[in-house]
């Protein structure tokens, strides 16, 4: 069996280990190694990335027992004695994000008795469904807030392995999902929670949290949010965006909404006349048509092709024919040119 390094320590970023095996399955090559410090895949985190020496490590996964460090290519050999390195950034992204995830199950929970079903950590966003079938800005709000400020309070974020009878002393968000040894995740007198996953050891560390928008997926909410480096990276594109629009706009970024909300009422205005002068042009040809069609027995006939016209227009141009001559008999076609 491997030695998880990971929870000895979540910040082990270097390690020597050996190889015990070498093969392959469907997901390609793959070793394993005496000891690793790379996270699986599991609990809704993604696995850690790295080097064993200068092998890429592309995916980590638990299969039957063994933990597969999966390889772009076989270069290493069974009994050969390999220094790892962890991808120090993307592990701490994860660590800010599923510490985050904590903080905010928790604090629905607390605040609102709302329970997390789901969690997510993608690559661009994390997400969580409660059961819950609404949620309203007010709450979401009131929750960003609560977190924001367990995670500024920089409360001790413990792991403790504990048997199942223990882990029934302790007041749990959810229920337990293994047997045996249960390693809890603790933030004291706030949320106590079986987890898997890799942790920082103060709530700090997460930086900061916000929720960037929530949808109904069947019975419940699922709410998109970032956590730590990525709420930094998304403050900065949305100033960004905010500068180029100021710009392009000729106006103060505070004053961006008003700026919008004119130019939007402008355009419903020039919209408005442009359909009014389409309407003028289509009576005028009406009646041009009118003009210079055939007439059999008294009655005017038009029998047009027309190319590049949609059905909407040539059927209110076929209106405005029937009201300026209404025994008039109309058969218009719309053909559309094929672009090579």
């Amino acid at each position: 069996m491997t030695t998880k390094l990971y929870y000895e320590s979540a910040y082990l970023t270097h390690f020597e280990a050996s190889i015990i095996k070498v093969d392959t399955d469907e997901l390609g090559d793959y070793l394993v190694l005496n000891q690793t410090a790379f996270y699986t895949t599991g609990g809704g985190q993604p696995c850690d990335r790295g080097l064993l020496d200068d092998v890429k490590i592309t995916l980590v996964e638990e299969v039957e027992g063994e933990i597969r460090h999966y390889v772009q290519s076989p270069l290493l050999v069974t009994g050969q004695a390999v220094h790892g390195q962890i991808d120090w950034s993307r592990r701490l992204d994860h660590m800010q994000q599923h510490a985050g995830q904590h903080i905010l199950s928790a604090a629905f929970a607390e605040l609102f008795g709302y329970q997390t079903v789901g969690f997510h950590l993608g690559t661009d966003e994390v997400t969580i469904d409660l059961e819950v079938p609404l949620l309203t800005i007010e709450e979401a709000e009131k929750a960003v807030r609560y977190a924001n400020e367990i995670i500024q309070e920089n409360r001790a974020i413990e792991v403790r392995w504990v048997s199942e009878e223990e882990a029934n002393r302790y007041p749990l968000r959810k229920a337990l999902s293994v047997k045996g040894d249960i390693r809890l995740v603790i933030i004291p007198e706030f949320d106590y929670n079986g987890c898997g996953g890799t942790h920082p050891k103060q709530t700090l560390e997460v930086q900061g949290l916000s929720i960037t928008g929530w949808e109904k997926q069947r019975n419940n909410i699922r709410i998109s949010f970032l956590c730590g480096n990525r709420v930094f990276k998304q403050f900065a594109r949305h100033n960004q965006i905010l500068q180029q629009l100021s710009q392009t706009l000729n106006a103060q970024y505070i004053k961006l909404p008003e700026k919008a909300s004119s130019l939007i009422m402008k355009q419903k205005e020039l919209d408005k006349e442009l359909e009014q002068l389409k309407g003028d042009l289509l009576k005028y040809e009406a009646i041009k048509l009118l003009d210079s069609c055939e007439v059999v027995s008294n009655q005017s006939r038009l029998f047009i092709r027309f190319e590049d016209r949609s059905i909407k227009e040539l059927q209110q141009l076929a209106k405005d024919v029937v009201e300026e001559n209404d025994q008039a008999v109309v058969f218009f076609v719309s053909e559309t040119a094929e672009k090579t």
